[in-house]
């Protein structure tokens, strides 16, 4: 395993300033590290985010509402209406007074005037603020989720708010990852389940079979092929779902019986309780599962189902992981339009990337001279450890898909810096034993024996930030927070394995007098 890991670690080091999708030797791995987007470069985008239609959204649900109180207070009212940002209730003459009452308690809304019959109210400037930040944080969250996903999303990706109504994207790579971030924006996500009234092979054939036409309140879904977008099925079904992906906990990819790719899901408890209902109602018939207006599966109910159900369809893995990903990361409550578009070049590229790696090895050969200097021959054991400290941290990078940052590079030459504080302490320990008295032997085993805690103990505090700053970090801080945990835990292991497999070497178990330190 270690082999392996150095061995990808000069392999990367080597290639680093190169274009990641080069062909490498025949006798060496065709892969290289991933590089992030202020060394590689990738795609820019700026996100207008369209809060009136989540002002639109509230007014709606207030409408509802409001007719619900009217109704407890037996006020009777022609209708309540929503003209753009105002609700417009008609009250007729007789009902004015009772709904200027009502209304009146409404601490969101404040009237707007009105013509005749019609009352017009509006969001107060309070509630419409509220509104505003609300759909911004709901975008934002969704965005993260979505693009930031650690199975099928985009690593190093930065989604940022920009101002109180745009959304910045920053997305490190091509073509390939441009598709797959467009494909999670355009997907909208919105899950719906209707009962199945009738079905045939196509829309022409369906119709046939409704002569008086579609019953009122109904629709026709239809379920397509994945690859062609030719129509295999269409379904009529409510214009309203039974549920809504709303109450959905959780979703992920599974695979049924025969290995095909499918989507499980999970109820939240209010979820479930609506769900069980549903199929326990309607055993026997079909079950739609619609996801922005498309027919995944209708698979037909054979018994209740409460917590937990699946979606099947003719998609690949990565279909169904994509799929997982946004039902996950629920519906944009809010549109989102892209604004500004453009490909973002390297910031810094490979002349940077050359002098991050030039500056990494300058600290290294600063640090060995000066371990050298005061440590002699176990100096030289600290350097030697220090070197396979540095490439085994590349090594893992490259073989975890890690992505270079010019922050993991500072973190890279931070690691270089620190290595050579367990290796001092060791040393010291071993000196410390030697003036009092021990032989060589004993003073080593001892000395690494004391060093061992220390070290730990100072190294595991450093590891708790690192995990802190991924866990709450976004973007490039967690490239940096990668970097960082990896170097702590491979300078640890450079400095009680490796080094003492070298003081194994030399002295070993010979009876020397004095060791060069």
């Amino acid at each position: 395993m270690a082999s392996t890991v150095v061995w990808l670690g000069f392999f990367a080091l080597s290639n680093a300033a190169e274009d990641e999708t080069r062909a490498g030797a025949w006798w060496l791995p065709d892969t290289t590290m991933r590089l992030g987007l202020d060394l590689r470069g990738g795609i820019h985008w700026v996100l207008g985010v369209k809060l009136e239609t989540a002002i639109e959204h509230e007014l709606d649900v207030l409408a509802s509402q409001i007719q619900e109180d009217l109704d407890d207070r037996n006020v009777t009212v022609r209708s309540i209406a929503r003209e753009g940002a105002t609700l417009v209730v008609d009250a007729g003459s007789t009902a004015q007074a009772d709904v200027r009452k009502a209304l009146g308690e409404w601490q969101r809304l404040e009237t707007a005037g009105g013509e005749g019959d019609g009352l017009r109210y509006v969001l107060t400037d309070a509630a419409e603020r509220d509104v505003r930040e609300t759909g911004m944080l709901q975008v934002l969250e969704v965005m993260r989720r979505r693009i930031e996903d650690p199975q099928t999303g985009i690593p190093e990706s930065v989604v940022t708010r920009q101002g109180s109504d745009r959304v910045l994207v920053q997305i490190p790579g091509g073509e390939l990852e441009r598709a797959q971030a467009r494909t999670l924006l355009d997907q909208t996500g919105f899950l719906e389940f209707k009962i199945v009234l009738d079905q045939d092979r196509s829309e022409d054939l369906l119709r046939a079979r409704l002569p008086d036409g579609l019953p009122p309140e109904t629709k026709i879904a239809f379920q397509r092929d994945r690859l062609t977008n030719r129509v295999q099925f269409a379904f009529l079904v409510p214009e309203k779902p039974d549920i809504t992906g709303e109450k959905l906990k959780h979703a992920a990819v599974g695979f049924d019986q025969r290995g095909r790719p499918i989507v499980n899901f999970t109820w939240k408890p209010d979820g479930a309780e609506t769900f069980a209902k549903l199929t326990e109602e309607s055993i026997g018939k079909q079950l739609a599962i619609i996801v922005d207006d498309d027919v995944y599966s209708a698979p037909s109910i054979r018994s209740r189902i409460s917590t937990r159900g699946q979606i099947e369809g003719q998609f690949t893995s990565d279909e169904a992981g994509e799929l997982a990903v946004i039902l996950r990361a629920g519906a944009l409550s809010v549109p989102v339009v892209i604004e500004e578009e453009r490909t973002v070049g390297p910031a810094l590229g490979a002349d940077s990337i050359r002098r991050g790696l030039n500056a990494s090895i300058v600290g290294l050969l600063a640090v060995v001279a000066f371990a050298g200097v005061y440590y002699r021959l176990s100096g030289g054991y600290a350097a030697i450890a220090l070197l396979v400290n540095l490439v085994m941290i590349v090594g893992l990078m490259s073989m975890f898909g890690a992505t270079l940052t010019l922050p993991g590079i500072a973190g890279l030459v931070l690691t270089v810096g620190m290595a050579i504080d367990a290796n001092v302490i060791i040393f010291e320990r071993i000196r410390e034993e030697l003036r009092a008295g021990k032989l060589p032997r004993g003073a080593i085993r001892t000395g690494f024996e004391k060093a061992t805690w220390t070290i730990l103990d100072a190294n595991i505090t450093t590891l708790i930030t690192a995990i802190v700053l991924y866990e709450f970090g976004t973007g490039p801080i967690k490239g940096f927070a990668v970097t960082l945990s990896i170097g702590i835990l491979t300078s640890v292991f450079a400095a009680l394995v490796v080094t003492r497999l070298l003081f194994q070497l030399w002295p070993g178990d010979r009876p020397v007098e004095a060791v060069s330190i």
